[in-house]
């Protein structure tokens, strides 16, 4: 079942904020904890998946953090539900076999048609939509020297 928990809250914005505050060099942690109010025993493990999978790439050292592996248009939100769904190992309700006729063959089918349609939705938002939403908003981005790839 799509749930939204903590953890999956914590790992999005995470990627938004590493993503629309990064500069020319990595974010740190405790930056992100700071900015997000995301408690950092919470978010070292989450960011530790995200690097698992692919999503963030981490770099070591005094200067170090963590940066996107990817470009901000090929990182989904529905891609960071799945490692999230992963690492919280929780079972969907709707997938188990056991329960009454009207269940398994009515209710459930309903339920699962509808969370692909919304995981399907969820594929299709980007972090650099998020970032854009972002600056809409207003939010003060904390990048230093971003590159401007405008010609």
């Amino acid at each position: 079942m799509l749930r939204l928990s903590k953890k999956l809250l914590f790992a999005i914005e995470a990627v938004v904020d590493i993503a629309y505050h990064a500069g020319s060099g990595p974010v740190r942690s405790t930056d992100i904890s700071r900015r997000q109010g995301i408690p950092r025993r919470y978010l070292e493990q989450v960011l530790q998946q995200l690097v698992h999978h692919g999503i963030l790439a981490g770099q070591r050292g005094p200067k170090g953090g963590y940066r996107l592996a990817r470009e901000r248009r090929r990182i989904s939100i529905g891609e960071i539900i799945r490692i999230v769904r992963k690492l919280e190992g929780t079972i969907d309700p709707a997938s188990e076999p056991d329960g009454s006729e009207i269940g398994v063959k009515i209710v459930r089918p309903i339920w699962i048609e509808m969370q692909l349609q919304m995981m399907e939705r969820l594929d299709n938002i980007t972090i650099e939509q998020l970032c854009e939403r972002a600056r809409e908003r207003g939010i003060i981005s904390e990048a230093k020297n971003v590159p401007d790839f405008t010609i």
